[in-house]
């Protein structure tokens, strides 16, 4: 049954307006364009956003700009066709205007704004959650670009709750709408909070209701009830989703069964998400022939599987010692769990 106005779950109720979305997030070193390629076509996702592209003193090429968003030359989507936005970080906003230029000539057409990147050698080089400590530099990045791009070009912003603290939330979350972004997501942490839990909602309602532009909620979503629980506590209709997507490969499709009125169906390992981790493997090859690349990936995806997935942790001790591709491919291939 479909409930046009209302879903209702566990005594919670959930807006279901038609602009609700579900979008993949930007995670460095995670959520690579194999990933976003698998999670897509997976299902449920509406939208995902690229690893960030580092923008520092240079112009970077076409070749640069495929490299880590390859999506780009498939009209900006994946292979299942999910729209993928370029997500761009820097700290000087005329360099970056500059290559964000170049990107839309080589055929971007919506550009992510990098204001949360946690990592200690993006934040010493002024990039990422170091610019929340100074409000004034968010808003004139976020103006420059809109002054400069095409109108045409969408422009967003992401960003956490703050540097150390929540003290200038309110004021980066202004400075990001003033300047021109027309989506804010809100990952709800601090950068010295990290990843660990809990990410603060409520947080992110307060910025929803702060500024005039839609707001994205984004932290601690891995399982259908969180999905839940993020759009009651924030008030808002979008969400990103993070590692509980990695984690679980078919939670944005699990959310969507849901909110259709479907009965929810999650992946068996044996029947579905073998058959993902297969190909997931195969994309890595893909990308980097040489194996290496394919055989990192996988240990680390199956290290975080393994979370959810007992399967998992007898895939990745079954896998734990093998260096070649042809060695771990030969075990995929024949791999049942008990």
């Amino acid at each position: 049954m479909i409930f046009e106005e209302k879903l209702i779950k566990n005594n919670q109720i959930i807006e279901n307006k038609e602009n609700g979305r579900l979008i993949l997030a930007p995670m460095q070193g995670l959520c690579d364009d194999p990933m976003r390629d698998l999670l897509t076509r997976i299902g449920g996702f509406d939208e995902c956003v690229s690893e960030f592209v580092r923008i520092t003193h240079t112009i970077h090429s076409r070749a640069t700009w495929l490299r880590y968003v390859p999506e780009i030359a498939n009209q900006n989507r994946t292979f299942s066709g999910v729209p993928c936005t370029t997500q761009i970080l820097g700290s000087d906003p005329d360099i970056m205007a500059t290559n964000a230029l170049e990107a839309v000539r080589f055929g971007v057409t919506a550009i992510d704004l990098n204001f949360g990147c946690p990592a200690p050698t993006v934040n010493k080089h002024q990039g990422g959650a170091v610019l929340l400590k100074e409000p004034e530099r968010v808003y004139q990045i976020t103006k420059t670009l809109r002054e400069r791009l095409p109108e045409n070009i969408t422009l967003t912003g992401k960003m956490r709750l703050g540097f150390e603290n929540t003290d200038l939330a309110l004021e980066n979350a202004a400075a990001i709408a003033n300047g021109g972004a027309s989506v804010l997501t809100v990952h709800a942490r601090t950068k010295v909070e990290g990843y660990e839990p809990p990410a603060h909602w409520g947080w992110v309602r307060t910025i929803r209701e702060s500024v005039s532009i839609p707001v994205v909620a984004n932290g601690d979503v891995f399982t259908l009830q969180d999905y839940i629980d993020i759009r009651e506590a924030s008030g808002c209709d979008d969400v990103m989703i993070g590692r509980g997507g990695v984690i679980c490969p078919d939670l944005a499709r699990q959310i969507k069964q849901y909110l259709r009125g479907e009965s929810v169906q999650a992946a068996t390992f044996n029947e579905e998400i073998i058959d993902w981790i297969r190909l997931f493997f195969d994309l890595c090859f893909a990308k980097e022939p040489n194996g290496k690349y394919a055989v990192a990936r996988l240990k680390q995806w199956l290290g975080m599987m393994k979370k959810a997935y007992p399967e998992a942790q007898q895939l990745f001790d079954a896998i734990r010692t093998l260096r070649e591709a042809d060695e771990i491919r030969e075990v995929l291939h024949s791999f049942q769990a008990a």
